[in-house]
């Protein structure tokens, strides 16, 4: 199954453009290249100012653009003579009041206000390279997530992106396929593997009730919970029902600011569907697999629609990823393999323990894992029939909470 990944990513680790004889950049930092120079200062400046260093909403949001920005691009397209996009290119920090608007692109506005700044600020970076590399950046600061290479050298967008070519939780399999394909020659493994970006992922509009509602348990930890947590039952939503795009989660509890887990219809249906429902499943508890995979697939999608002879690798001035927290998959307390829908009948379901506990996890809204709770916690209404009012008290660890006094509110 991986086979095609490990042949991916040696060809993306190869350098497009020729070799140079490392420089000393004007700031005495060492790059295999004067034009990696000036990413250098780029990088700690988004690090500081954007990032904090941590993985938190701006990375969250930035590697979100990396792909809407990257995947309008259209073979079909272009092979009609029409304006085919221009991928990676930047167009969306480039025409920001026309790609903001997309119905696709709903939210991402926060993304491109944030780098927008450091476009004006590093002008003679161009948009594209902007955008790839702070997504590249921004990851190295979620455990377990892989370095990403980085090319550098893409022109400036001269046109947006054409409307209709991101895809949407609400498509089908069919769609998504269908336009990953046209939009870079995407297959379905290399698909299920730029999911995994979903696991440090969160939606503030796919819900309008909502704010930063996260698709696992561990949204700021770049790991193989999402691909265990996507496959267990649903039986409830942490907001209101009836969104576009949703469908019931396996722990939607919410309380305040600490929002329960949010469930896509697309991944669900890529996490069942018989042509990607193997891959899915092998991704969990395989964090080196995983990330490989991602690595490959991202590398692939920074350079969509871009003359890759053209670039220079740039790579070294990435910083060092920040390890695993090697912690292998669980089912959150509460869940275990009973919950579990397995669709990926070619290969048994990995064995794993379940979280102790007898309480539905409750996910940490910040990066440094503190819960901002309330009194006022509520229990989904297709679950429980009824809102509860409770009081929570963080154990020792500051992991397990307990409820210590319940009533009908």
């Amino acid at each position: 199954m991986f086979k095609s990944f490990a042949a991916l990513l040696g060809f993306t680790t190869a350098v497009y453009a020729a070799n140079f004889r490392r420089v000393t950049c004007p700031d005495g930092n060492m790059a295999t290249n004067a034009a990696c120079c000036d990413f250098f200062a780029l990088r700690d400046d988004l690090q500081a100012n954007l990032f904090d260093n941590q993985c938190g909403e701006d990375v969250h949001e930035v590697v979100r653009l990396t792909f809407h920005d990257a995947i309008t691009f259209s073979s079909a397209l272009q092979a009609q003579g029409e304006f085919p996009g221009g991928g990676a290119d930047g167009s969306v920090l480039v025409f920001p009041t026309v790609e903001a608007n997309f119905p696709a692109n709903l939210g991402i506005s926060d993304g491109i206000d944030a780098l927008l700044p450091f476009l004006v600020a590093h002008n003679t970076i161009s948009a594209g390279d902007l955008v790839q590399f702070a997504g590249a950046v921004g990851l190295t600061n979620c455990p377990g997530a892989p370095q990403i290479q980085f090319l550098a050298g893409r022109p400036n967008a001269t046109a947006p992106g054409p409307i209709g070519l991101i895809p949407q939780p609400q498509d089908s399999v069919d769609s998504i396929i269908a336009r990953f394909a046209d939009g870079g020659g995407f297959s379905s493994d290399e698909i299920i593997a730029l999911l995994a970006s979903h696991s440090i992922a969160r939606a503030d509009h796919v819900d309008p009730t909502l704010d930063a509602a996260p698709f696992d348990t561990t949204p700021f930890t770049f790991d193989t919970q999402l691909f265990l947590e996507v496959l267990l039952q649903g039986v409830g939503f942490p907001g209101t029902a009836n969104n576009t795009g949703e469908v019931e989660s396996p722990l939607p509890l919410t309380s305040g600011d600490d929002v329960g887990e949010l469930r896509l219809q697309s991944d669900f249906a890529l996490a069942r569907d018989p042509r990607t429902a193997c891959t899915w499943q092998g991704f969990i508890n395989q964090q080196e697999a995983m990330s490989s995979a991602f690595a490959a697939a991202m590398a692939k999608l920074a350079v969509v629609a871009q003359d890759t002879s053209s670039l220079v690798d740039c790579s070294d001035v990435i910083p060092p990823p920040t390890p695993p927290v090697n912690k292998p998959a669980t089912f959150p307390a509460t869940k275990s393999q009973a919950d579990v829908q397995q669709a990926c009948l070619a290969s048994p379901f990995p064995s794993l323990a379940s979280d102790p506990g007898t309480v539905e996890t409750l996910i940490p809204h910040c990066p440094d894992v503190s819960l901002k709770t309330d009194l006022n916690i509520f229990f989904p209404v297709s679950q429980y029939g009824q809102y509860l009012r409770t009081e929570l008290v963080p154990s020792e660890s500051s992991a397990e909470l307990k409820f210590v006094q319940a009533g009908s509110g």
